[in-house]
């Protein structure tokens, strides 16, 4: 049964994570981006689940928070896997090939993913409304890949596309898990689902890429804040979020991440997008406004009482 948090309305507390995390994650794939000059995806990802694993157990130590109970654990097993260790890795492999703006766009097909995965698994109805805002957001994501999706053969830039959408997939899947888990202690969650994404990555890491080295570069800063900012600290903002109010309205920050990552990549790292990134972007949020538009104005409505 869902836990009565689940039923909550947003707290201005729950809006102001929704901000921090927007902006965070929008700045997160420049930061990758950089990280990647000096490292291979593995060990960039292997790093961010790694030290913010280590922070988020020093915090539960020094909290004393309680231990995952045993009924809990297999669900945080297949979270760590759907939200850290597998989305890791694939948007820094798909970044070697995609501007970094384009993984942050397309962040914006998160909800497409979480409706209809929320009315199978979770207690949030599709209904024809939102149906309809899927299908619109859907074609977006088709005119965000564009026609390279059907020349996988001749360059690696369609499947680092393709990752990325993976990597969104599996943060929806992730998302609902997260609200059906059984009632559990934010930090503690948090950092056993990191720990798991840990313990995955570092053995692929060790296989694929060895025992990294200090670039002596902007590399090992942008690593540091990676396990840290937007793994550590995001992490668990997220936990809180969804865990009082909701998966669907987690996904507001999703309104946020592809516009502050088109700003960090065309301003900061001086990237170029095509028009098609701008047309896609514009049908995707218009599909998340018409699946999603009552619930935001009844959360603005909310928010302003």
């Amino acid at each position: 049964m869902l836990n009565a948090a689940m039923t909550q309305h947003p707290t201005p507390q729950n809006w102001l994570s929704i901000f921090a995390l927007g902006l965070i994650w929008g700045g997160t794939f420049m930061i990758v981006g950089l990280a990647l000059d000096g490292y291979g995806p593995l060990t960039v990802a292997c790093a961010r689940t790694s030290l913010g694993a280590l922070a988020m157990l020093g915090l539960m130590a020094a909290m004393r928070r309680p231990l995952p109970s045993r009924n809990t654990l297999p669900h945080l097993a297949i979270i760590g896997v759907t939200n850290t260790a597998l989305p890791f890795a694939l948007l820094s492999w798909g970044q070697q090939f995609v501007p970094s703006a384009f993984a942050g766009l397309s962040m914006a097909a998160l909800p497409l993913f979480v409706l209809p995965l929320a009315h199978v698994f979770s207690d949030e109805r599709l209904s024809l409304r939102k149906t309809m805002g899927v299908m619109v957001g859907f074609i977006g994501a088709l005119v965000l890949i564009g026609p390279g999706v059907l020349r996988l053969g001749t360059g690696m830039e369609p499947l680092g596309q393709l990752a990325c959408l993976a990597a969104t997939f599996s943060y929806a899947c992730a998302s609902v898990l997260t609200r059906r888990c059984p009632p559990i202690d934010p930090i503690s969650m948090t950092a056993a689902t990191l720990l798991v994404g840990a313990g995955c990555l570092i053995p692929a890491m060790l296989w694929f890429e060895g025992v990294p080295t200090p670039s002596g570069t902007g590399a090992d800063w942008a690593i540091l804040f990676l396990g840290f900012v937007p793994t550590a600290l995001a992490a668990l903002l997220r936990v809180l979020v969804i865990r009082s109010a909701g998966s669907t309205f987690m996904t507001l920050v999703n309104f946020q991440v592809p516009v502050w990552s088109v700003v960090f990549g065309t301003m900061v790292m001086g990237e170029v997008l095509p028009t098609t990134f701008f047309a896609a972007l514009a049908l995707i949020l218009s599909g998340l406004f018409v699946s999603q538009g009552p619930a935001i104005l009844r959360h603005l409505r909310q928010a302003a009482d």
